[in-house]
């Protein structure tokens, strides 16, 4: 390992992020170690700059599934510098403008569910949404012979 070797706790530390999710994500392949003679975990400095992809990529919706594709397309698991996040992000773009419209339209909804307040599973549209067989009477109905 090249440069500044960080243990896991000095990687929490500077990161802001817990020692369970750093082993997490170590475990999902999104951010690698080296073992000491004492097996003991040693991180890159650059390390830093991986975990705070993972960070910022599920804040704005990602789920750990995309952001390890993300990262499996830097070439040798290198971390990502500003020209890798500009081309990623254009690639999520799609995805996170159907998210904000699918969110915009849960907002929509609840603006209509407020002024009724009944959160009646049988009509409600936020407790029970596309309800296709709502008209065939409450239960089970899935399970009648």
């Amino acid at each position: 390992m090249s440069g500044m070797a960080l243990t896991i706790g000095e990687l929490a530390e500077r990161s802001g992020v817990a020692h369970s999710a750093l082993r997490f994500y170590e475990d999902r392949g999104l951010i690698t170690s080296e073992r000491t003679s004492g097996n003991q975990r040693r991180y890159a400095a650059s390390t830093l700059r991986r975990v705070a992809f993972v960070r910022t990529a599920q804040r704005v919706g990602l789920s750990l599934e995309e952001i390890g594709e993300a990262l499996a397309q830097l070439p040798d698991g290198r971390t990502p510098t500003k020209s890798d996040w500009h081309r990623l992000s254009r690639q999520w773009r799609p995805r996170l403008d159907e998210q904000i419209r699918r969110i915009e339209l849960l907002r929509d909804k609840l603006d209509g569910c407020i002024g009724c307040g009944c959160l009646s599973m049988r009509s409600c549209s936020l407790m029970n949404p596309d309800d296709r067989l709502a008209d065939r009477g409450p239960g089970a109905v899935l399970l009648e012979p």
